[in-house]
């Protein structure tokens, strides 16, 4: 929102994740930001909307830093509201929180009277966000994060081995983390997971299956979303044209088993439509990848129980 004379110098994202997706988070910040981070707090110049990750919580635009609270409280009543309402909100981190309900609620009262304007504590127009981080205060406009994948869960058809929503949403994003000017392909859609989280967030991809009885209920779910895209029946084997990268949930449900050999001749069909591959496997398909012509450029395993999932992703090697 057009609301200050203050730009943003930079962005806080906070996290939550389950134990078993730490390593999914990970990739899938290395995959936006080049690097990922122990805590639960990532600072970048670059700008994320926070709901396209399923880990992110929030994101803060930072337009006012100090050493103290005090420097904050000083800087805040220079901001230009232009007749909109306001709220300040203290961001929690996850984890242990030193501060504690009442200093959080005081903090906030403290720096909301200093800003020129009207608070409003229902259904502000603005959200402001102060947190102590790295060592010194933060303040600027904070963007709550919104659980879009949740409601994918609701879809007409599902299959018990496909992928979480969560996850599915990890792996769009580890796929392409900057939908602009990139063609994805999901070659392997299935029940069209990937390609619902995927379409949500803006990618353009398109889809396709080897197996016609399914395609139908993968088109209903995509429809029934209110997105839209072309959803082929084609073996991977016959997928023709260019792609910046192709999402690839590796077969392996009774229904279809495949042999190393097939899984080799899938990869190599992708080499010569795809820049890059995110392939979600439960088997070790290491040596594979390397005959295919790919190399691993990134990786991380996601744990269920006892059930492991890895997503790896590579790219070619010549």
């Amino acid at each position: 929102m057009e609301f200050t004379n203050f730009e943003p110098e930079s962005f806080i994202y906070n996290y939550a994740f389950p134990g078993e997706e730490k390593e999914l988070c990970a990739l899938e910040m290395r995959s936006f930001f080049g690097k990922d981070t122990e805590s639960r707090i990532l600072e970048s110049t670059l700008k994320i909307d926070p709901s396209r990750s399923p880990f992110m919580r929030g994101r803060m635009d930072v337009i006012l830093e100090g050493e103290k609270l005090e420097d904050i409280i000083e800087q805040v009543k220079k901001i230009e509201l232009n007749a909109a309402t306001f709220k300040v909100m203290y961001v929690k981190v996850s984890g242990p929180e030193k501060v504690d309900f009442e200093e959080r609620r005081r903090i906030e009262r403290k720096v909301g009277l200093q800003i020129p304007g009207e608070p409003e504590l229902v259904n502000p127009d603005v959200l402001f966000g102060i947190m102590n981080v790295n060592e010194r205060w933060v303040f600027g406009e904070y963007h709550s994060s919104e659980a879009v994948w949740l409601n994918h869960q609701q879809k007409p058809h599902s299959y018990s081995t496909s992928l979480s929503t969560r996850v599915a949403r990890a792996v769009a994003n580890i796929a392409v983390p900057d939908p602009a000017g990139v063609k994805a392909i999901d070659p392997c859609c299935g029940i069209g997971t990937v390609v619902v989280e995927a379409l949500s967030m803006g990618i353009d991809i398109v889809a396709s299956d080897l197996n016609p009885l399914i395609l139908p209920g993968t088109r209903e779910n995509i429809a029934h979303f209110g997105y839209a895209t072309e959803v082929t029946f084609q073996d991977i084997r016959n997928v023709t044209g260019n792609y910046d990268v192709a999402i690839i949930d590796m077969p392996y449900n009774l229904c279809s088993v495949i042999t190393p050999e097939e899984q080799l001749e899938m990869l190599q069909s992708t080499y010569e439509f795809a820049d890059k591959v995110v392939i979600v496997t439960i088997e070790p398909i290491d040596s594979i990848i390397g005959n295919a012509g790919f190399e691993i450029a990134d990786r991380c395993v996601v744990r269920k129980a006892t059930f492991e999932r890895e997503i790896i992703v590579c790219k070619k090697t010549r």
